[in-house]
């Protein structure tokens, strides 16, 4: 197996195209956007998604990159600060885990595949035969041994092998936009939040945002129905999800609808019996979307092109992949529920005893348990494989 063709140019299908590459394979990447995306929100990378970053010898460059947030400060309705926390523990970071941009480690994970990895852009997959034969919006058909699909949570390499996406979607109850807005607040490498029962809106710069701010919602919300297309409607339904809420959301509203770079998805995972069928794989996203109230969707992305690429080195092919990733990805994706637990708050009451164990975390005594409880679980997830070296 040495031709090998990629759907997504995003951190999966950059990062199997780095490792497939290491071990000899021909590799081919075709993405629909005209360029690498940029931009994006932040991304942790954690656990033994570092220890890929740093055999792929960049963790260098991504520790240049990091967003280096301070603080997350939370505001009520009058825009008065009520609670402060340290912006890591805020995002469950221990240790070294690090932070970057999406579109920061994209755009690394491209320059260093950019030269011995062919790029199709603008174009995108339509069908895919058993002998390995692929066709194309655009380019002419070609074969390949393997096609990846590292197409994101809407994959559709995923839909053509496998189905209708609503087999495999399992939905948290919740939506989740995010979207570049000029900064409304002048902020410094901060976190601004603002909470409501079953609404919650935070706008946060990092130190390289100069003047530009990322407005992020999440909300409870029974699965809608819309076009995945249609950004308009997407806007449309995010004003009326956050309409009647105070501080600075009435504000962060006009700019969305300024907008070009709308993030709008539900809260769900991929779940998946099999990931691969005849010649297609699946890798990220794709695969076992983990969801974005996990935290771990990037580290997910990054050791499972590591492992995917070498197995399939090691002639144990996409069996060997799922036998090697299935635990950490169960391990991940089991944080997605308590997680959302602290990002939505239901009621008042439980809002208002959040906002004071925040006030008072700093003064109790037993302040490393509490910690401990946020961070510990994602950490040990993080941390839930033993990596294999497959380039000895």
């Amino acid at each position: 197996m040495a031709n090998i063709l990629i759907s997504g140019a995003s951190i999966a299908g950059t990062s199997a195209a780095y490792w497939l590459r290491r071990h000899g394979f021909t590799v081919t990447v075709v993405e629909r956007a005209p360029a690498v995306r940029a931009g994006g929100y932040k991304v942790d990378i954690r656990g033994a998604a570092l220890r890929v970053i740093e055999r792929m010898g960049l963790m260098d460059a991504v520790r240049a990159r990091a967003t280096d947030m301070r603080v997350a400060t939370h505001y009520d309705a009058a825009g008065k600060k009520v609670a402060t926390m340290d912006a890591d523990l805020f995002g469950g970071r221990t240790g070294d885990d690090v932070e970057i941009m999406r579109g920061d480690l994209n755009e690394l994970l491209y320059e260093l595949t950019r030269d011995e990895v062919e790029y199709v852009f603008d174009d995108s997959i339509t069908a895919v035969a058993e002998d390995g034969t692929v066709t194309f919006e655009r380019s002419l058909p070609r074969a390949f041994d393997l096609v990846v699909g590292a197409d994101g949570a809407h994959s559709n390499v995923r839909g053509l092998a496998f189905g209708p996406e609503e087999r495999f979607v399992r939905h948290l109850g919740h939506y989740i936009s995010i979207c570049s807005v000029p900064d409304p607040l002048g902020l410094d490498r901060e976190e601004a939040v603002h909470a409501a029962p079953g609404r919650t809106a935070n706008v946060y710069s990092t130190r390289q945002d100069d003047g530009v701010a990322r407005a992020a919602f999440i909300w409870s919300s029974p699965a809608l129905v819309y076009d995945h297309r249609d950004v308009e409607r997407q806007k449309e339904l995010l004003a009326e999800a956050m309409s009647g809420m105070r501080w600075e959301v009435p504000r962060l509203l006009d700019a969305v609808r300024e907008a070009d770079d709308l993030y709008f998805d539900a809260v769900c995972q991929i779940r998946m019996d099999r990931w691969s069928k005849g010649r297609v794989v699946l890798l990220g996203d794709a695969a076992y979307c983990a969801s974005p109230a996990s935290g771990q969707g990037t580290s997910l992305a990054i050791v499972g092109a590591y492992v995917l690429a070498g197995e399939l080195a090691a002639g144990r092919g996409p069996e060997g992949y799922e036998r090697e990733l299935r635990g950490f990805v169960a391990a991940n994706q089991a944080l997605a529920d308590a997680n959302l637990k602290g990002m939505v708050i239901p009621s008042r009451l439980a809002l208002w005893f959040q906002l004071a164990m925040i006030r008072l975390l700093p003064r109790l005594p037993g302040r490393d348990r509490v910690v401990e409880r946020v961070a510990g679980p994602i950490r040990q997830a993080a941390n839930a494989i033993t990596l294999k070296d497959y380039m000895e």
